[in-house]
């Protein structure tokens, strides 16, 4: 199996394990999928009373959604390179796909019922991100940075505050709008270190975007945790 083409050179792959092992990892974008996470937990803890066990289930989520779900969609999906090669059959990758997607929509649909029905907007958007998307249905059109950002940077948030008040407010719309940047940014930077990646090279210029990427996810990650501490801590 060519290591470029499957990208286990990539940072967030780890360096031991079998190739399966390696593979999947590397396929959930633990990373990125983590700033996901976090947006949606920020969401959350926007809410001037946070209940806990909605924030762990809107994190669930999101971790099924997007990190297992969306992911192994654009393997499937992938019009040139496959991401992470064929070590994965599209039954197999369908099979996860459609299972994580199930239990995190059987998670999100106990709360639609019985407390947050408004969350429903939130859900049926992300599902038709989840394929069109990344299977780049509609000649592509919603394959681009902008919706990337839309998708997996500002409704996080919105679904992160709802599923603990049912209504939007200001203050979520604004956080929302600036995580939405912070993954237009990250996205804009991310294609061209992946071709870089892909294609061998290991410069300087590549280091940077990489060590960009790092901080990036990882601060975002960080900041939602200290931001969950605070409030579990003083309210």
């Amino acid at each position: 199996m060519n290591r470029k083409d499957t990208r286990l050179n990539e940072w967030f792959v780890p360096k031991f394990g079998p190739t399966g092992f390696r593979i999947f990892i590397g396929l959930l974008f633990l990373p990125y999928t983590g700033m996901c996470i976090s947006f949606a937990v920020i969401g959350s803890l926007l809410s001037s009373q946070v209940l806990w066990d909605r924030v762990c289930a809107i994190a669930a989520i999101y971790a099924l959604g997007l990190g297992v779900a969306a992911h192994t969609v654009d393997t499937i999906g992938s019009k040139k390179v496959k991401p992470w090669g064929s070590y994965f059959t599209r039954r197999q990758l369908w099979f996860m796909a459609l299972t994580s997607l199930a239990c995190a929509y059987f998670i999100g649909i106990y709360y639609m019922l019985l407390y947050t029905p408004l969350l429903w907007i939130v859900a049926i958007l992300e599902g038709f991100f989840v394929f069109a998307y990344n299977l780049e249905m509609f000649n592509g059109f919603f394959h681009n940075n902008l919706w990337f950002s839309v998708s997996w940077g500002a409704l996080p948030v919105l679904a992160g505050f709802i599923i603990q008040t049912n209504y939007i407010g200001l203050i979520p719309l604004f956080v929302s709008a600036g995580t939405g940047i912070i993954s237009y940014f990250h996205i804009t930077v991310s294609r061209p270190y992946k071709e870089s990646k892909r294609s061998g090279h290991d410069n300087h210029h590549i280091r940077r975007l990489e060590a960009f990427l790092k901080v990036l996810s990882l601060g975002t990650v960080l900041f939602a945790l200290g931001f969950a501490i605070h409030r579990l801590v003083f309210g």
